[in-house]
């Protein structure tokens, strides 16, 4: 976080563009807010392009849409996703997007990325 305090976390600015992408079961991902910040959640960059069936055993997600459209499958239901939606899934819930968007996630807790199982 801050370097300002050796022993204090304070604050965090990164910039997307800062950040490489890579490929990541639900898309090309840009960590701006990482397991090793200490923050209390996770955030991410996804540019999603038809992500892979998958759910958490430890960690909850939230999705804003930030640009694109298309669908969220949770479990057996399917909901529309475009600009500006906000959709919670709990751990344990199995999702995928569908269609080409762009969503900022937030995880709590931090972790996540050790806690992706896909599905078939």
């Amino acid at each position: 976080m801050s370097s300002e305090s050796a022993t204090r976390a304070t604050w965090l600015r990164r910039d997307p563009a800062d950040v490489t992408p890579w490929a990541e079961t639900c898309g090309q991902i840009r960590c701006l807010i990482e397991e090793s910040d200490q923050a209390a959640a996770e955030v991410h960059h996804v540019e999603i392009q038809d992500a892979k069936l998958h759910y958490h055993a430890r960690t909850d997600e939230i999705y804003y849409v930030i640009d694109g459209e298309g669908t969220m499958q949770l479990d057996d239901d399917t909901i529309e996703l475009r600009r500006g939606v906000v959709v919670y899934v709990p751990r344990g819930v199995k999702h995928k997007a569908i269609g080409k968007l762009t969503v900022l996630t937030i995880c709590m807790p931090r972790g996540v990325l050790a806690d992706v199982h896909e599905l078939k």
